[in-house]
């Protein structure tokens, strides 16, 4: 029989270090013959990314994995700060992306790693992304990010994949450049191309030229995009034609470039796209037989199936709800990927597309927690302002040894995902576990902004930002209290970086939250206007208005400007290097709230960026956000947690 003890207050078997220390994320699924690769982030090991690979046996399984990066070498790019693409496989050659320095490295076997492009003016000045090979593996073609202090230039670049030469520069004048991809004979090249103040979500074109000795023959076409068209992993299949995704229909969907322009190739109000915040994603494949893999959904739950010839999708049918991040890819008639649901952690699986059967190749965690201490979420929709609907899983408190008191409803935590186009994931969150174990509730809100539900729910954002996502962040916690699931007294909304700003915004202008937590967020909308990356530089064009000459909105939105509003606790958790919330947000959040005495903690983390990855910070934070709710929220915690300094409690 369950033991009677408040919500927030049970014991569990999810500790921090579980959380922080009992996994590896998994990236970056690449395959080269028989083999399958996948990039690995290993927080104890402070976050270094290792490129990993295991060869298929036929039928008979798989050799045991192993690691082909060697120690002291960290597998990431900076491009664009978010990175994705850090490296590319050519037999049993491995070409990546070396993060201390940024340079591209070749490793083939036996022999140590060695750079291949020429040491930049300064350090990390020129960055890597997004590599692609000819099918003779003697020419890369990627993208180039060049630091020149305040400059930053962006452009293709082709070199030779020995390193015998310099990059030779392929294309440039646009700001932002993805996706270069060879045709099966390496002749012809496909890329996208976009401009500011636009975000590849918002409007990308799709270029095609013939490459011809390293350099571009003839005037390079363009064959889709434009304004208000986003196009999404162009891919040449294995006959030549060029297919890409494209949300012209007002849904990602995918299309094949034929004699008389692109045609859809599975019309569907599903998504079968992403936002490309990093390099190197894919959501198709292209199977024998001219079938074509696809994931697709709506919403959180995603499926993959397989698209016949005759345009007839069949879903596989297979336990998993998440195919994130997105890495699809074929190896020989079957199909790698990394996979996962709200019970199976994430792993990178190999799938037969005609039997159904998975083989595992290397999961993200060895051990996962009992059934009985797992909360599995549910989809759910519900009303918000304008008449609207939004959308959000919900997970209930979870914990077999626990049940709350008679008459006692559970504190919830409205999470506000980051991007703002992201999207809530179903998969094992042990974030989310932590706190659903102790007793907690959980909403992961898919605002208006959100990717899943096409392209005229994400620009429900577009000069709403601040509004329409706390709008629909309130209206969960409310609809959850409506309901009776959650107690309207003991409501919390916590977010990273965009969602951060959410949270701070949430807790400023309304009064329906008793505490909240932000990691790495935005305060100061000016602020970070003036002072962030080139990648998102003029993302809050669309968001809030043009920059200068919206100042006055930026200034309205802005929490930092109106903390004489909040009167709620807040947590504050911010990397001390972190170029794309820089600290100094975090920092005037604090004072304000301190000049204010709010009730408030600040903690800082150093060595970390956008996102924390090492086991130590990553457990420190979600402890002390634990902590910092028993103390607001007034229960106690069955287990000792280092206290956090809250000011003015």
């Amino acid at each position: 029989m369950p033991a009677v003890a408040p919500y927030g207050s049970w014991k569990s078997p999810i500790g921090g270090e579980l959380v922080a220390a009992g996994g590896v994320s998994l990236d970056e699924v690449r395959v080269a013959g028989d083999a399958v690769l996948w990039l690995e982030g290993r927080p104890l090991e402070g976050g270094r990314q290792v490129v990993c690979r295991a060869v298929l046996r036929g039928g008979n399984g798989h050799a045991a994995p192993q690691d082909v990066t060697p120690e002291g070498l960290n597998v990431r790019t900076r491009v664009h700060e978010y990175g994705g693409g850090a490296y590319a496989v050519h037999g049993d050659t491995v070409l990546f992306a070396n993060f201390a320095d940024q340079r591209l490295y070749r490793q083939d076997p036996g022999a140590p790693p060695r750079p291949i492009t020429p040491a930049p003016p300064a350090p990390a000045a020129h960055r890597y992304a997004d590599a692609t090979l000819t099918p003779d593996g003697r020419l890369l073609v990627c993208v180039r990010e060049r630091h020149q202090g305040a400059e930053v230039l962006n452009e293709l670049v082709a070199l030779p994949a020995d390193g015998g030469a310099p990059p030779v520069v392929l294309a440039s004048g646009r700001d932002f450049y993805a996706s270069p991809r060879l045709d099966p004979d390496g002749r012809r090249l496909a890329w996208l191309e976009w401009d500011h103040p636009n975000m590849p979500w918002d409007a990308t074109e799709l270029r095609v030229a013939e490459l011809a000795d390293g350099v571009l023959a003839g005037a390079p076409a363009t064959v889709a995009g434009g304004p208000g068209e986003s196009v999404f992993q162009p891919e040449w299949s294995p006959e030549g034609a060029l297919h890409f995704v494209s949300d012209r229909s007002g849904w990602w969907n995918l299309y094949r470039l034929g004699p008389g322009g692109a045609e859809a190739v599975a019309p569907m109000e599903e998504e079968a796209g992403s936002p490309q915040w990093v390099f190197g994603l894919s959501r198709y494949a292209f199977l024998p037989g001219g079938r074509v893999a696809l994931v697709h959904g709506r919403g959180p739950l995603q499926r993959l199936g397989v698209l016949a010839p005759d345009g007839t999708l069949t879903d596989l049918g297979l336990p998993f709800t998440s195919f994130f991040p997105p890495q699809l890819r074929a190896v020989g008639g079957r199909l790698a990927c990394v996979a996962a649901s709200p019970t199976l952690p994430a792993a990178v699986v190999v799938v037969d597309p005609d039997g159904g059967q998975v083989e595992v190749l290397r999961r993200s965690r060895e051990e996962t927690p009992d059934p009985g201490y797992l909360s599995v979420p549910r989809a759910i929709e519900f009303p918000t302002a304008g008449g609207r609907a939004a959308h959000a899983l919900h997970y209930r408190p979870a914990n077999r040894d626990f049940q709350g008191p008679e008459g006692e409803r559970p504190p919830l935590l409205v999470v506000s995902h980051g991007g703002p186009t992201s999207e809530a994931v179903s998969l094992l969150a042990m974030g989310y576990q932590f706190f659903t174990s102790r007793g907690f509730a959980v909403v992961d809100v898919d605002y208006g902004g959100s990717t899943g539900y096409g392209r005229a729910y994400r620009e429900r954002l577009e000069g709403q930002w601040g509004i329409v996502d706390v709008d629909d962040c309130v209206a969960a916690a409310r609809h959850l209290a409506e309901l009776g699931e959650v107690d309207p007294g003991r409501l919390a909304v916590r977010g990273g970086s965009a969602g951060g700003w959410t949270t701070l915004c949430a807790l400023t202008f309304r009064d329906d939250f008793a505490a909240g937590a932000s990691y790495y967020g935005v305060a100061d909308a000016e602020a970070l206007a003036r002072d962030t990356h080139k990648f998102e530089s003029h993302y809050l064009d669309r968001l809030i208005g043009p920059w200068p000459e919206a100042a006055e909105l930026y200034r309205q939105r802005s929490p930092i400007h109106f903390t004489e509003r909040l009167s709620c606790p807040v947590i504050l958790l911010q990397g001390l290097e972190d170029e794309v919330v820089p600290p100094a947000q975090a920092e005037a959040m604090a004072a304000a709230l301190d000049a204010k005495q709010i009730p408030h903690a600040y903690l800082a983390f150093p060595g970390e960026q956008h996102g924390f990855r090492r086991a130590d910070h990553i457990q420190r934070a979600i402890e002390a956000e634990l902590y910092f709710y028993a103390r607001v929220f007034g229960f106690d915690l069955p287990d000792p947690v280092e206290p956090v300094p809250i000011a003015h409690l």
